[in-house]
Parts: C-alpha cells; structure tokens; sequence
C-alpha cells in the first residue's frame, strides 16, 4: 500500500508554472515613498487622512520601515519596502472561514473581495501585518473619483484588503502574450511600484526562470527573506545593504 505523503502548497505548484516574486535591494531603496503613492494610485486605495491614522486605521497597502544601522556618531538610516510576501506557505490562507484569501498556481496569495466577510483572521495570522481591515466606506471626492483605475474594484467597508502584486497588470500582459502566440518576457510585467521605483531597487519576475533577472538575484549571496525562520516560504526576497559583492 502507498504511503501517504503530505504534499505542501509549493510541492503542488506545477514546475512548468510560473511563481510570481519580487526581490527588493535594500542597497538602493532611499524610502522615497514613490512604491506607496502609485500603489494608491493604481490599486484605488483611499487615503484616511490624519484623524483615522491616529486610531492605527491605516490604508497602506505597502510600507516603509525605518531602521538604524551602525552605532554614533557613524548610524545610517536604512529603509525596508513592506508588503504582502505571497508566501507559498501562508498563514493567512487555512483560517479563513469563507476560503477569501487562496493560493494561486502562479504562486500569488490571491485576496476574493466580495467573499471576504471581515473576520480578520488573516490578519491575526500573518506575521508580517501587511493586511489592513477596511474600517470605513472609501470617499474619492470630487475630481478624484475621475482617477480610478477601472481595472481595479474599489472595495467596500468591512473587508481585509492587501496587495496583489497588480495582479491586473499580470493578468494583461499574459492575456496579450497568449493573444500573441508567444511567451512572457522577463520584465514586461511591471507592478506599480516596480514601474514608480527611481533607483530600481524593485526587481519583478519569474522565480521559477532560472533565467529571469529576479531569480538570479534571489540566488545571491545577498539573498534572504524576511522572518525566514517561520518557514512561510515568502515570494518577496531582500538583498542585504552594506554589500557590493554578489
């Protein structure tokens, strides 16, 4: 008789696939801001303004942590992009009661609004806190109703909300490469604040292309993942600051 074996979410991940990831240098990243501002801009993401970020109802669907390195006088302010990690693992995915957040085979950690019931078990879940709980009904006054992204639902109240990897972005440029008879090229899908990033420091791609610019790097010396230990496999790999050799 078989032995029964478990299989784990990235075992069933068919090879031939592709695993959306993202690698982040932190080497480059000068906490700009510019990933945030055209996340909002893309994913239609209200801002909450002052009076809502007091009570920790923020909006963001990526941050920036600030972090110092070195001891004084010589201390360095370094800065670490945030955001959903699309772990192959993920903690967030077995506690929904409603089956709202769900693997893709593409490796996305994918987020069904409209079946999203407001429990915030995920958000318990998910160590890195990069899911945000809809506290109240988006408002885009007047004419910044006329600046959102048709491609993107805007969501109610009541519903946890992360990020996507602009997973509408993903899903065209497959869509006109299938149309095309031909293959996605590495690079030609750009999420938001891969495209908005001034020194680059966002690096989008194929993980399972040996050959795609994402994977090389995330097989660097450099190379690590964010509270690695956990073993929630993270999508999303950082190269180290302070180091020039790959």
């Amino acid at each position: 008789m078989a032995k029964a074996v478990r299989v784990s979410a990235k075992e069933k991940q068919d090879e031939n696939r592709r695993r959306w990831g993202m690698v982040i240098d932190l080497d480059r990243c000068t906490g700009c801001q510019a990933c945030v501002v055209a996340c909002h801009a893309e994913n239609n993401v209200p801002v909450v303004g002052e009076q809502e970020a007091a009570r920790s109802h923020s909006m963001h669907w990526i941050r920036i942590e600030r972090y110092w390195e070195g001891e004084y006088p010589n201390v360095k302010a370094r800065f670490m992009p945030v955001l959903c990690q699309h772990c192959g693992e993920a903690p967030c995915e077995p506690v929904c009661p409603v089956f709202a957040t769900y693997h893709t085979p593409e490796g996305l950690n994918a987020q069904v609004y409209n079946r999203c019931i407001g429990t915030r078990y995920c958000g318990s879940a998910c160590p890195y806190k990069v899911r945000v709980f809809n506290w109240f009904r988006p408002d885009f006054p007047e004419p910044l109703e006329q600046q959102l992204n048709p491609d993107v639902s805007v969501r109610q109240r009541g519903i946890i909300e992360k990020c996507s990897f602009c997973v509408q972005r993903i899903r065209r440029v497959e869509l006109d490469a299938d149309a095309s008879g031909r293959e996605v090229e590495d690079g030609e899908v750009q999420p938001a604040c891969v495209q908005s990033c001034p020194p680059s420091a966002l690096i989008f791609g194929d993980l399972n292309d040996p050959e795609s610019e994402a994977s090389q790097l995330a097989r660097s010396r450099r190379a690590f993942r964010l509270l690695d230990f956990l073993g929630t496999d993270p999508a999303v790999i950082y190269l180290k600051g302070g180091e020039t050799n790959v």
